[in-house]
């Protein structure tokens, strides 16, 4: 007598077990998997019938491996350093646990049954491997989250491999290019822009200390020191970045400025070197600009509602200046760029005068600053005026000579886009005017005025509601007055998980004040009056603040109210 098996006989079985799938849909699946060939897994994915994470559940039961849940693991830091990342990125694994033991290393796999690998990675580790089954997106989401953590250890094996310890100094200089290219230095420096690159970072800082070289990541306008190297190797590490970007390796005494492209799988950046003499040694600043990507519209820096209406209107009218506010660091280029790429068509003849150019925009025709060539923003300015140009964008207005070729490009039919540095909006005008600007000029033609900052977003996998403090409460409605609308307030704030390094910040978002030059404001700009009456005017004419948009996004959950203060308190 057979005995009667209980146990599901496959995929869609085993779902239906799981109250996954109803016995209606498993029918459907069963039926359209007869008709197609197709595997039941394509057909259930396909179909969205059930996530990645409840397939990996039911194949592991199917299987009977058992299965992992990555984003309630701890990993080992020994275990990550068994596999290097490019293996676990090929075949889509990742090492959580090294029993010394049994000398048996745990992997979570996204098809545990594939020998071929398993006995691949067995051989590369030195080890038994024990697989586990997980979900593929979380497999990738703990690749990019754990490597980026064993940066220091990654830096430290690849030392390890130097049969001994390494100091140009006793190199010939004749001989120090080919020393410098060799392994290990030109893996150290692939591997800390391989981290920058997998962390978002926009600038690597390179510090030599009396005793170390401290590497440290701006991530979200924030420095993170992510590794110390030995002393030893720091201008090992700084000579193999200046033959990369064309400076010269042998002059230490003065600051220098290079640039090199990097590419790392489908990614590709620009890199903006500079190296500064310090009492240490050379420290080396590198800014990452991407090449992919593209330019983000003025909707996803952030701007909206009647701040958003106001920029647009300025930026359709055939002239006039329209200035971009802020200190060093708070997104003025890239809020340029986003309206540039707006008003970009073959039907106008854009120029830029930057120092230095960030991004490429096609169909522009964007100009370096060279002072040493005679070319700054003041005689770049004149030149342009005899191309023909619809709209011209100056890097910064910084003199009384700018500040006039840009009045009388704008009187004369030009658009033209600049950046200053003031707190706010309504400080521009005083200060075009200190920099030797005639009021009745100014009335005439600054049409627009951004003021922004930049603040870090709520990571939106940890993000979590919190219950604001009752003054907290009364802080936003007296910084609110009638913006807020009198729904109860809900704040929210990130946990801190994997994919935000615990930091629980993930990107940035603009706060902006738009400032129209309306009827009531050139009547002040042309009684010369103090930022102060300008300001009060603009808001009586219903411009919000930045700290007031700051509010608005913290209640919309896009940030903190701590972010806010941290940028725009006055």
């Amino acid at each position: 007598m057979v005995a009667v098996q209980d146990t599901p006989q496959d995929l869609v079985d085993v779902l239906v077990a799981q109250k996954v799938l109803t016995s209606e849909v498993a029918q459907k699946i069963k039926t359209e998997q007869a008709d197609s060939g197709k595997p039941f897994k394509e057909i259930i994915l396909n179909g969205s019938f059930a996530s990645e994470d409840q397939m990996a559940q039911a194949e592991g039961r199917l299987k009977n491996i058992p299965y992992i849940d990555l984003e309630e693991t701890a990993f080992s830091p020994m275990a990550l350093n068994l596999l290097p990342q490019a293996v676990a990125e090929k075949y889509t694994l990742i090492p959580i646990e090294y029993d010394k033991a049994s000398g048996e290393l745990s992997v979570a796999m996204a098809d545990p049954l594939d020998l071929a690998t398993i006995q691949f990675i067995s051989k590369k580790a030195g080890v038994r491997i024990k697989p586990l089954i997980a979900s593929p997106p979380q497999i990738k989401e703990a690749i990019g989250a754990h490597y980026t953590q064993s940066l220091a250890a990654e830096v430290r094996a690849v030392l390890k491999e130097a049969p001994e310890p390494i100091n140009i100094k006793t190199v010939d200089l004749a001989q120090l290019g080919e020393v410098i290219r060799e392994a290990p230095i030109a893996k150290v420096v692939s591997t800390i822009l391989e981290f920058a690159m997998r962390a978002r970072a926009s600038d690597v800082h390179i510090e030599p200390q009396e005793t170390r070289t401290r590497v440290r990541y701006r991530i979200d306008g924030i420095l993170h020191e992510k590794l110390i190297l030995p002393r030893r190797i720091h201008e090992s590490v700084v000579s193999r970045i200046k033959i990369l970007c064309g400076m010269k390796i042998d002059e230490k005494r003065v600051p220098q400025d290079g640039r090199f492209n990097f590419k790392a799988g489908d990614q590709e950046i620009d890199l903006r070197v500079s190296s500064l003499p310090t009492s240490h040694g050379e420290k080396i600043v590198m800014r990452l600009l991407k090449k992919s990507g593209g330019v983000p519209d003025l909707h996803e820096l952030g701007l909206r509602g009647l701040a958003l209406k106001n920029l647009e209107d300025a930026i359709l009218r055939p002239h006039g200046i329209i200035l971009v506010c802020g200190p060093t660091g708070s997104g003025k280029t890239t809020t340029l760029y986003s309206v540039l790429s707006r008003i970009n068509t073959p039907r106008v003849n854009i120029i830029t005068l930057e120092d230095p150019v960030e991004y490429q925009i096609a169909g522009v025709n964007q100009v370096q600053v060279n002072p040493a060539a005679g070319l700054t923003f003041a005689s770049g300015m004149r030149s342009f005026l005899r191309q023909d140009p619809n709209i011209i964008m100056v890097g910064e207005i910084r003199d009384r000579e700018t500040t006039d070729l840009a009045v009388q490009a704008s009187l004369t039919g030009h658009l033209v886009f600049s950046t200053l540095h003031t707190n706010d909006a309504s400080q521009a005008p005083p200060r075009l005017l200190d920099l030797g600007a005639e009021p009745f000029l100014l009335t005439s033609s600054v049409t627009c005025i951004v003021a922004q900052r930049i603040c870090r977003r709520i990571c939106p996998d940890c993000k979590q509601e919190v219950e604001p403090l009752p003054e907290v409460v009364a802080d936003i409605k007296q910084v609110l007055g009638k913006l807020w609308g009198g729904k109860p307030v809900k704040l929210s704030v990130g946990k801190g998980c994997q994919a935000c390094s615990n930091t629980g910040y993930r990107g940035r978002i603009g706060i902006f004040e738009v400032l129209p030059v309306t009827e009531k404001i050139g009547r002040l700009i042309l009684e010369e009056a103090p930022a102060v009456d300008i300001s009060k005017t603009a808001l009586a004419e219903g411009m919000i603040t930045m700290k007031q948009d700051g509010y608005l996004k913290a209640l919309e959950g896009l940030t903190t109210l701590e972010e806010v203060l941290r940028v725009a308190e006055e």
